[in-house]
């Protein structure tokens, strides 16, 4: 062996006895190794009556528990006197979940607080509802398949068949629930067993186009979504692009909002608008419309999903 190859030899030696030696200590629990567990990222959200020391309280708990504030938003409504607050933290080592909650509570029965502690890296649940029209399906299953929309989206559900084939090429459940005039008790009634059995959290109407229940809409009250074009109630009924277009309008907008038993006058989350010409036809009005209502759809359900959306009677609070 010539002396070239020799010391070619014992390098490659050294360095596998580098990495068994760097193994061992990792196994051993010496180095820390690429796969350590991420500390748990929290987010809390609270509101109440507006009072001193709130913000100084919820900061106290969450220092004592070994959490660390990463972002924090709160508003105090002077109409309402409400107040309400939004903080993410992570939780440090020997954070216990269990005995930050049972820490908090003591503070928030003093201040009388309504409040959630969630998993900010932890997607939600969701049931997604459509009719014929599939942009603002295509539209969530794309930033849900990029990682820009925290969703697990556990089925599509519709009263038409019109989208299955969309929702099978992204490996999701397809529920076909048509509606008559007769059966849609019984549908609905089938919709909360779905919401049930895939633990929804959330239920996204992404243009469905059938009238929830009263009782279904109260029952849910804070999870279902709608999305609807902003010419209401200036404009209702078939063919509102149609109706804005002979009217001869300049401005074309979105809404979303929660549902409730108010045919869309639920509390409003985001809304866009966009000006539009007279040179444009009902063509290019429907094209302009869909493109905001996906947008404001993916806007409200992205806020909702990272708890920035609190209510504040029939309006609310977002911490964008």
């Amino acid at each position: 062996m010539n002396g070239h190859q020799s010391q070619e030899t014992q390098v490659k030696a050294a360095q596998t006895k580098a990495a068994q030696t760097k193994a061992a200590q990792v196994k051993g629990g010496n180095v820390a190794s690429n796969n350590d567990k991420k500390p748990d990222l929290l987010i809390l959200t609270l509101s109440c009556a507006d009072k001193p020391g709130i913000v100084a309280s919820v900061a106290g708990v969450i220092a004592r528990a070994g959490g660390n504030i990463i972002e924090s938003s709160q508003y105090g409504d002077e109409v309402s006197r409400c107040f309400f607050m939004r903080v993410k933290f992570a939780a440090g080592t020997g954070f216990e979940k269990s005995l930050f909650q049972e820490e908090f509570q003591t503070i928030a029965n003093e201040y009388a607080m309504i409040w959630q502690l969630s998993d900010a890296r932890k997607k939600m649940k969701t049931i997604i509802m459509v009719s014929k029209t599939d942009h603002c399906l295509n539209d969530i299953l794309y930033r849900t398949n990029i990682g820009t929309l925290p969703l697990d989206i556990t089925r599509v559900v519709s009263n038409h068949k019109t989208l299955e084939e969309l929702a099978h090429l992204n490996d999701i459940p397809f529920s076909h629930l048509p509606i008559t005039k007769g059966n849609k008790p019984t549908q609905e009634a089938e919709l909360r067993n779905l919401i049930q059995k895939d633990g929804a959290d959330l239920v996204i109407l992404a243009r469905y186009m059938q009238i929830l229940s009263n009782d279904f809409s109260q029952q849910h009250f804070g999870r279902i979504i709608n999305i609807h074009h902003s010419f209401l109630p200036g404009f209702k009924g078939a063919k509102p692009y149609k109706q804005a277009y002979e009217r001869g309008v300049k401005i074309i907008g979105a809404t979303a909002h929660y549902v409730t038993p108010e045919l869309d006058e639920g509390p409003i989350i985001e809304q866009e608008t966009e000006r539009v010409s007279h040179a444009m036809s009902v063509r290019d009005l429907v094209a302009a419309g869909r493109d905001i209502e996906r947008r404001t759809l993916a806007k409200a359900v992205k806020y909702h999903t990272e708890r920035r959306v609190l209510l504040n009677g029939n309006r609310t609070v977002v911490f964008t």
